[in-house]
C-alpha cells in the first residue's frame, strides 16, 4: 500500500443545503495541483462528507475518520521529525494538516509549508 491521502469531496451539504468545501482538504487539493508528481507517488482518495466514512473506518476505526488524513504505506519508513505520527492497529497515520504537509515535503521532496 502506498501512502494514502483521504480528502473530502468538495461541494457537500451539511444539513442546511448550502454547498461547502473543507478548507484543510482544499489546501491539499492545491498542493496536488502545484506538484502533480505527488499524485503519481501517493494514492489520493476523495470521500463523501457524511459519517461513517467507511473506507477510512475500515483502515483506522471510527475514532479516526476526520479529513484530511494521510495513512502511511506499510513500506513507508521515512523518518519525519516534525510530523506527529499516530498508530492504530498495524497502520500509521497523520491527521493534523500541518503535520501532513511536513511529512509530504520531507518524504517526497516538495517545498515545505511556511
Amino acid at each position: 500500500m502506498k501512502d494514502t491521502l483521504f480528502l473530502l469531496t468538495p461541494g457537500f451539504s451539511d444539513g442546511d443545503g448550502a454547498p461547502y468545501y473543507c478548507p484543510h482538504c482544499t489546501v491539499f487539493e492545491g498542493l496536488l495541483h502545484l506538484y502533480p508528481q505527488l499524485v503519481a507517488q501517493i494514492d489520493v482518495r476523495r470521500v463523501a462528507f457524511p459519517k461513517p466514512r467507511s473506507e477510512i473506518v475500515a483502515l483506522l476505526g471510527a475514532d479516526h475518520q476526520s479529513c484530511p488524513v494521510l495513512v502511511l504505506g506499510e513500506a513507508s519508513g521515512r523518518p519525519v521529525d516534525s510530523a506527529k505520527i499516530q498508530i492504530t492497529g498495524h497502520l500509521r497515520f497523520i491527521d493534523e494538516p500541518e503535520d501532513i504537509g511536513n511529512y509530504l515535503s520531507a518524504a517526497y521532496g516538495i517545498p515545505r509549508p511556511h
